[in-house]
């Protein structure tokens, strides 16, 4: 079938085909979702199996997390071990989950040598930005392109739950590596820089040289209030550290997502320059968390604007965007 024809005189299989989407899509879809999914990771894994393929990373995500361990806003970082006993979101936490399990029983049962990532939050650009499958930076960056300076921008739920997120060199980097590993077990890939909604608002808006009042939406759906990322075990297996800040990658979304509007006359000025603008200053700062921990000697630190107001941090080391990998 099409799956083995897929995998067929492949060395290596990076399982990241899924149907997924924002939250607006995961919440309404739960049967479609499941489905699915469960037949993508079905198929490829028994197809893998039949082509007898080295290696095989299946791509997971931290929606299979326990809903309890993410009830406020201040939650403490996710670690593997949390995932059991089992809650995760309806739908496609569940699924996710499941095809974990799948993933290690063809390594145990037909001897498969696996890789199981979970993905913290990943934008970039070359994403989707629009139709409801978008994540939230996109979707920010996209409703920021869009608007008048001076006017406002609908922002979903309170604006102070909280995620973490990861740009795609970082992300592309970090398979890389646990491709090359041999851990079979699942682990947490992402960073432990938390960000409020709002937060996260005022940082797009501050990219884009516009003032916006947010409107927030409390009808619509907003996931999970507080969702952090341990990344512990990669850091000490790996040797990985992410190299490129939440600024850095959201200037490069943020200019693509322009370019890619403005060639549909939707697009609103300024547009994105090379040169950083200058930080908007925001009343009282926009709220970010960061997870405190040692840092390892010469460790790449994360650079944010001088204006963002920081929690819990004490970091002071930084470190600058690297070149990117090819994605």
């Amino acid at each position: 079938d099409a799956s083995t024809a897929a995998v067929r005189d492949v060395q290596d299989v990076y399982q990241l085909a899924a149907d997924m989407g924002g939250i607006g899509y995961i919440a309404k879809f739960h049967a479609r979702l499941a489905r699915n999914n469960a037949l993508i990771n079905a198929n490829m894994l028994e197809a893998s199996r039949i082509e007898r393929i080295e290696r095989y990373l299946y791509t997971s995500s931290a929606c299979v997390y326990p809903s309890f361990l993410q009830d406020r806003e201040d939650v403490r970082p996710l670690r593997e071990e949390d995932a059991i006993p089992a809650n995760p979101e309806k739908g496609y936490g569940w699924e996710k989950l499941f095809a974990e399990q799948l993933t290690t029983y063809y390594h145990e049962d037909e001897g498969l040598d696996v890789r199981i990532v979970r993905f913290h939050n990943v934008y970039g650009p070359l994403g989707t930005f629009e139709g409801g499958r978008e994540k939230a930076p996109a979707a920010i960056c996209r409703k920021v392109a869009e608007a008048e300076d001076g006017t406002t921008i609908e922002v979903w739920g309170s604006g102070h739950q909280t995620r973490t997120f990861c740009f795609i060199d970082d992300r592309v980097d970090g398979i890389r590596r646990i491709m090359e590993s041999g851990h079979t077990e699942p682990i947490n890939l992402g960073t432990d820089m938390v960000i409020t909604a709002d937060g996260l608002v005022d940082l797009v808006c501050s990219i884009a040289g516009k003032r916006l009042e947010k409107v927030h939406n409390l009808e619509r759906p907003q996931g999970v209030r507080g969702r952090n990322c341990d990344t512990t075990a990669f850091r000490a297996l790996l040797n990985w550290e992410p190299r490129v800040s939440l600024a850095d990658g959201l200037r490069e979304t943020y200019a693509w997502i322009w370019a890619e509007l403005a060639k549909q006359g939707r697009a609103k000025p300024p547009m994105p320059g090379m040169e950083v603008p200058e930080p908007i200053p925001m009343e009282g700062g926009p709220l970010i968390r960061v997870q405190s921990r040692p840092v390892a000697e010469g460790a790449l630190r994360a650079e944010l604007d001088p204006s963002l107001r920081f929690v819990g941090d004490d970091r002071t080391d930084d470190g600058r965007r690297h070149s990117p990998d090819s994605r």
